[in-house]
């Protein structure tokens, strides 16, 4: 029984999550406990109870400690099934966090395709929106050798949610090590806008803002309303794709901040990329780190480690025999590679 400590460095909901994944890919059982102690809202909130409920049923596995605020649960993983799987989280709470829960299982899985539906929130803050998904997230893991598709019926935003999104999961005996290490020249850079709910111009103030400290054409500027989210929500992407990798980088609107402070939050994090030489960005690192490290091997250059990623390596470690190297290659770059 391996035993984590779930108030341990960045401390949050992800050390959960990389938890329940690597146990049930290595039949490991596993009791956490600190679980999100130092939060304002400490324990297990809505969408991670759903997180544990889908890797119970997939896992077939063995649970105690799963109820709201609940700060310990021990986990008994079974034999991964593969199927039809519907969750909702029932809260604005990120579907897509549930996913990164059971993806890396059912990628493994027994050799039947799994159709995973999620309902919940698509675009939240502080979790990767459908988008970084479904164009950043799961071409790269197909690469890999995995067998993914993501489409999105409806659009969630952070408070109503109410999002759903279909993923086809095709198994893979084993993914291949990718190495991503030269990001080539930027062959494209593009801002969407996205707005539910809202007026349309608020999407127009952002893309001008944009297209001009980025210097994009009007073509390269699209603005979208969205008419099947069921409360009102604003996203605006920056997309740069290189010869190896797309890129998206995401802002959130949130009442009482203006247009302009949300187009210049992803402005920034954009060129704290775009000035850089490396292939992967800052979330797209901490994505990866799973995938990668079942891979047995591979390496990218990305950003200095947040204390997510950091955090992430020290949890992967407990559950698989494989070492994380981190070398700096600058002040703005380092090289992860996976032994």
């Amino acid at each position: 029984m391996i035993t984590i400590d779930g108030s341990f460095g960045e401390g949050g909901g992800q050390i959960l999550r990389t938890s329940l994944a690597l146990s049930l890919i290595t039949g490991q059982p596993f009791r956490i406990e600190k679980i999100r102690a130092g939060r304002k809202n400490p324990g297990l909130l809505r969408q991670h109870l759903t997180a544990v409920k889908a890797a119970t049923e997939i896992g077939q596995a063995e649970v105690k400690g799963d109820a709201i605020g609940s700060q310990q649960l021990t986990f008994v993983p079974g034999k991964i099934k593969s199927g039809d799987y519907q969750f909702a989280v029932g809260t604005a709470g990120s579907a897509t966090l549930v996913l990164q829960t059971v993806l890396p299982a059912l990628m493994l899985g027994d050799g039947e395709t799994t159709t995973l539906t999620l309902e919940g929130g698509t675009h939240n803050p502080f979790a990767p929106p459908f988008d970084f998904l479904q164009q950043t997230f799961l071409p790269i893991i197909n690469r890999m050798g995995a067998g993914l598709t993501a489409t999105i019926e409806r659009h969630g935003f952070y408070p109503a949610g109410g999002g759903k999104f279909v993923v086809s999961i095709n198994p893979s005996a084993q993914l291949q090590p990718l190495e991503l290490l030269e990001r080539g020249e930027i062959k494209t850079v593009k801002a969407r806008a996205l707005v539910a709910h809202l007026p349309f111009d608020i999407a127009e103030r952002e893309l001008s803002l944009i297209g001009r400290k980025l210097d994009l054409p009007g073509e390269a500027l699209h603005g979208e309303t969205i008419n099947t989210s069921p409360g009102p929500g604003n996203a605006v992407f920056i997309l740069a794709e290189s010869q190896h990798v797309v890129e998206i980088f995401t802002a959130f609107g949130e009442r009482g901040v203006s247009a302009e402070a949300v187009a210049n939050t992803v402005i920034k994090e954009a060129r704290a990329y775009l000035n850089t030489e490396v292939v992967v960005g800052e979330h797209l690192a901490d994505q990866l780190m799973i995938p990668f490290a079942l891979a047995r091997g591979g390496a990218f250059t990305t950003l200095p480690l947040s204390k997510h990623s950091t955090t992430n390596i020290e949890v992967i470690q407990k559950f698989l025999d494989v070492r994380f190297e981190v070398t700096s290659l600058s002040n703005r770059a380092v090289r992860v590679s996976v032994k």
